[in-house]
C-alpha cells in the first residue's frame, strides 16, 4: 500500500492556513496527487471580493499546489467544483475555466452547489496524474 505524502505549496503564509484547519494543500499516494479545495483566498486567509478574481486567485493557489508538486494543468484528470450561486456565476466560471483549459482533452468535471464556504463562493479540488506516471 502506497503511503500518503503532504505537498505544499512554497509560500510559508498560506501553511499556517492549512496547520489551522488541520489538513494537507495535496497528498500524493502512488501516482496520484489529491488536492484538495482550493479557493481565492489571500495571502492572509480573507476570501477575494469581486467573484471573477476570486476564481482566478483560486486557480492560481491551485497553479502553486501543481507546481510543488511537479505537475501542471495538463495533468489533471479530474476536477470537481463547488458554487454558491451556480445560475449566475456559470458565465464568468466557464469564461475562467476555458482560459486555463484550453485544449481537449479536458479533465472530467462535476460543478455542485452549495450553500456554504466559508465566506468563499467558489472552491475547486482536484486528482492529478503525476506527470511521470505511465498512461
Amino acid at each position: 500500500m502506497s503511503k500518503r505524502n503532504a505537498i505544499f505549496p512554497a509560500s510559508e503564509k498560506r501553511h499556517a492556513l492549512y496547520e489551522a484547519h488541520g489538513y494537507s494543500p495535496a497528498v500524493s499516494s502512488g501516482d496520484l496527487i489529491f488536492v484538495s479545495g482550493q479557493v481565492g483566498s489571500r495571502l492572509d486567509g480573507s476570501p477575494e471580493p469581486d467573484f471573477e478574481a476570486q476564481v482566478r486567485l483560486a486557480f492560481e493557489n491551485l497553479g502553486n499546489i501543481l507546481s510543488a508538486s511537479g505537475s501542471s494543468f495538463d495533468d489533471i484528470v479530474d476536477v470537481t467544483s463547488f458554487h454558491t450561486d451556480p445560475e449566475n456565476q456559470f458565465e464568468t466560471i466557464m469564461k475562467v475555466k476555458n482560459e486555463v483549459f484550453a485544449t481537449e482533452p479536458y479533465p472530467s468535471w462535476t460543478a455542485v452547489g452549495v450553500n456554504w464556504l466559508s465566506g468563499f463562493d467558489f472552491e475547486i479540488k482536484v486528482i492529478v496524474r503525476a506527470p511521470d506516471a505511465e498512461a
